[in-house]
């Protein structure tokens, strides 16, 4: 295959006077060749492109890396110590929570090293280097080893990058991984060497009432008044090298981390953001923004809705269920709330009418280009075809997946049917044991019986008020006909009387298992019945995926070309990258407007005693009707608390360092705002807002109302 050379040429050059400054998720390794680090200076940066990112040498990039599983976290001390969001470390706090030490409620605050709280499962990750590999890929592709659409797949990547890393200088290495990915829609390929360090311990979080201030009622809103943050620690072996826990391990002596300034900001301030955006679509075509509204949307905020409110009064009527349910209550609703955002977002932004504009614009432009004339038009065919398929696997994947946890490993039960049947002992002891395995990863410390059955029994008739009978599992019939449709007949049922059901009757079952006993499971029926259903869905939904990645590819490079030569970046996908802008205030709407900060004033006059979103802990209380801010106030005695910027942000940048023009930090991102939720598919310059709290109430609540001296001893404080 000819390889295209149109994008990488579009990347190569560009007219500063064309590039809207404010969007965009740029890669670090790209930022010389598209001469970015100019228009960064031009914003008001003071520092060089090394400073950024250097592949030969120590640079910011350094000193941000992947939190957990879906965040970013910076280190702010020499010492490995971690800065992120207090809802990117919720699930940590909720793992070390109980009834008896309930850190969700009161916060945790380590007073020395050895209090810090060993985090099972929780990992850090920094990107060693990043390798363009577009010419190997392409080399593959024109040699007939992989086809266009399989070289964009996973596991062809993960093989190149397997195979990279055995014969790197980091083979062998502790804590070393390699990724593969797409960029561009397939016309770029990039691999990623990761180090990751596995034992990193908690350190700070402040009490729910700081760190989720105003709860789900401020989610995606401004104002904003949430100490949304939370402290980790990276501990390595001897040799500073990755390890699993021990107690001989020592805090990881850093190559890099941020010096924190409290000087304060002013509108129009340079700001910006390193971190790992986890997923943008902004080159969707009109039809497919449709149908994420509908397919995907809709799905979530009607499914989620229900189980939000199951949730909400278990969790309301129990502290014990409070706690366990804390992190999936959390995850769960930001998503949902998002959805409503976005859907609201695309109408009132008019980001159907923009796709309208770019497509009819490109449409003038493919005439007489074959590779690009139609692209469009195929798009939508295969959308219009597979809108209805992808709809039904939208809510099916949303209540049989997200929703309702409770089901039987039916696979394991048909190994265990096939080894009564042969008489096969072996086979028989393997298969107890991997069902042993599949109830104790079920019935963990965080799951509820009694609350996932009120959780069916709400979502089950729910799902079939969306679905047609014809989309439905066929467990369905059996309600119809054997249950007289009642939905809480057949889920206690199922609840109650499945070798799965509970300890008792698991244990009963390997005492004498039947092949009986299996057949007449009703949770291995049901389980059986909804995943044979999503994996029959699932495959009618992505089988035309090649042809639309395809169509994709070509749509992409085609726009670069277009453009050309003002350079493009990728869609985001929880790779490092940078956005850069300013500290700015906004106007929403007619006759208002929102300054770009906020203080501890607002703090109190939100605060609802009798609201668990809006309780203000007594003590912080008394430290703002003080003005007792310390170094950390403003001149004029206030004390501010979070702040605006256009930094172009997602989901994955929580947590991310917000720094200034010095290459200091002044905050961390932690949501954007309501009016803007439509910027993963369409970036509005005059409406897109990054959140962050300022650094300075971090330090404040640290200092003041967390007493953690060795902590403020350790960071260097830029004043």
């Amino acid at each position: 295959m000819k390889t295209k050379k149109y994008l990488i040429a579009a990347l190569a050059v560009m007219s500063v006077c064309a590039v809207k400054a404010d969007e965009g998720m740029w890669l670090l390794k790209l930022m010389k060749q598209q001469n970015s680090i100019e228009l960064m200076k031009q914003q008001g940066l003071l520092l060089e492109a090394d400073d950024l990112y250097n592949p030969d040498g120590v640079s910011l990039k350094d000193a941000v890396g992947i939190f957990g599983g879906g965040c970013t976290g910076e280190i702010i001390s020499p010492e490995g110590l971690i800065l992120t969001n207090h809802h990117c470390g919720y699930a940590s706090i909720q793992q070390h929570s109980s009834v008896e030490h309930d850190y969700l409620t009161d916060g945790f605050w380590a007073m020395n090293r050895s209090e810090e709280l060993p985090t099972p499962g929780l990992k850090f990750t920094f990107v060693d280097r990043i390798v363009n590999i577009t010419d190997l890929v392409n080399g593959k592709i024109a040699s007939g080893e992989v086809s266009e659409a399989e070289a964009m797949s996973r596991p062809f990547l993960q093989q190149i990058a397997n195979d990279e890393l055995a014969q790197s200088d980091l083979a062998g290495k502790p804590g070393i991984e390699a990724h593969a990915l797409p960029f561009y829609a397939g016309n770029q390929y990039y691999l990623f060497y990761y180090k990751v360090y596995s034992d990193v311990r908690m350190v700070a979080a402040p009490p729910s009432s700081v760190g989720k201030f105003g709860g789900e009622t401020d989610n995606w809103m401004w104002p904003r008044h949430t100490g949304d943050f939370s402290m980790f620690r990276i501990y390595a072996d001897k040799d500073g090298e990755p390890a699993e826990y021990s107690p001989e391990n020592v805090p990881l002596q850093t190559k890099k981390y941020l010096p924190i300034s409290i000087k304060g900001l002013q509108e129009g301030d340079y700001a910006m953001v390193m971190g790992f955006p986890g997923s943008t679509s902004r080159n969707l075509t009109q039809s497919e923004v449709k149908e994420r509204m509908v397919a995907e949307n809709q799905p979530r905020i009607d499914i989620r809705g229900i189980r939000l409110q199951v949730l909400s009064q278990a969790m309301e009527a129990s502290d014990k269920t409070r706690i366990q349910y804390a992190n999936k209550y959390a995850g769960s609703s930001n998503y949902w709330k998002n959805a409503i955002g976005m859907n609201k977002a695309i109408i009132d932004n008019d980001v159907l009418g923009a796709k309208a504009r770019i497509e009819a614009q490109f449409a003038e432009f493919a005439k007489g280009k074959p590779e690009y004339e139609g692209v469009v038009e195929k798009i939508d065919e295969i959308v219009a075809r597979e809108q209805p398929v992808a709809r039904q696997m939208g809510y099916l994947m949303e209540a049989m997946r997200g929703a309702v946890e409770f089901g039987c490993p039916y696979q394991v039960m048909d190994q265990i049917k096939e080894a009564l049947t042969q008489g096969n002992d072996s086979l028989l002891e393997a298969s107890m044991e991997e069902l042993e395995k599949s109830y104790t990863r079920l019935f963990n410390k965080d799951y509820d019986h009694e609350v996932d059955r009120k959780v069916a029994k709400a979502i089950l008739p729910g799902l079939a008020e969306a679905l047609t009978p014809e989309e439905l599992p066929d467990f369905y019939q059996d309600i119809a006909q054997n249950y007289n449709g009642d939905y809480d007949a057949y889920v206690d049922n199922v609840y109650d009387h499945s070798i799965f059901s509970s300890r008792e009757n698991l244990d009963a079952f390997k005492s004498h298992p039947t092949v009986e006993a299996i057949d007449n499971d009703p949770a291995t029926a049901y389980t059986r019945s909804r995943m044979t259903k999503m994996e029959e869905v699932m495959k009618q939904a992505f089988g035309s995926r090649k042809d639309l990645e395809l169509l994709h590819k070509a749509y992409i490079r085609g726009l670069g070309e277009m453009n050309a030569p003002v350079p493009t970046y990728p869609d985001a996908n929880f790779t490092l990258r940078l956005t850069y802008g300013n500290v700015k205030s906004y106007s929403p709407k007619d006759a208002v407007f929102y300054k770009f900060y906020t203080t501890t004033e607002g703090v109190l006059e939100k605060e609802k005693p009798d609201d668990s979103e809006f309780v203000v802990p007594a003590k912080l209380k008394e430290l703002i009707q003080n003005k007792d801010y310390g170094r950390y106030g403003n001149p004029d005695g206030t004390m501010s608390v979070c702040f605006l910027t256009t930094n172009d942000i997602t989901g994955g940048n929580s947590g991310s360092p917000v720094i200034n023009a010095e290459g200091q930090l002044i905050g961390a991102a932690f949501d954007g705002n309501w009016e803007s939720l439509s910027g993963d598919i369409n970036f509005d310059n005059d409406l897109q807002r990054c959140i962050a709290v300022d650094i300075r109430y971090i330090l404040f609540i640290l200092d003041k109302l967390g007493g953690c001296g060795y902590l403020m001893d350790e960071m260097t404080v830029v004043e």
